[in-house]
């Protein structure tokens, strides 16, 4: 089974990494970009086809190593 997580700063959390982007785009002469943030993604190939325990395992591996839960949202999906 392969489950996906995205990873994104939270609102409210400046993203310097983003903006750098976001001013590059601009400076290649497209205007149309409004706002930009960056984040992470990680596609997880897990054994087993319990879906339950797959996503649980996977929410474990979040909230220990992927994800700074201080500054940082996720959203798990399979795939």
């Amino acid at each position: 089974m392969k489950i996906a997580v995205t990873v994104t700063l939270k609102k409210d959390v400046l993203d310097p990494q983003g903006k750098v982007v976001q001013q590059t785009i601009q400076n290649m002469g497209i205007s149309a970009v409004k706002s930009l943030r960056q984040g992470k993604y990680f596609e997880i190939e897990i054994e087993g086809n319990d879906e339950k325990k797959n996503k649980s395992e996977v929410e474990i591996m979040c909230q220990k190593l992927l994800v700074n839960l201080i500054i940082e949202d996720y959203k798990i999906t399979k795939l």
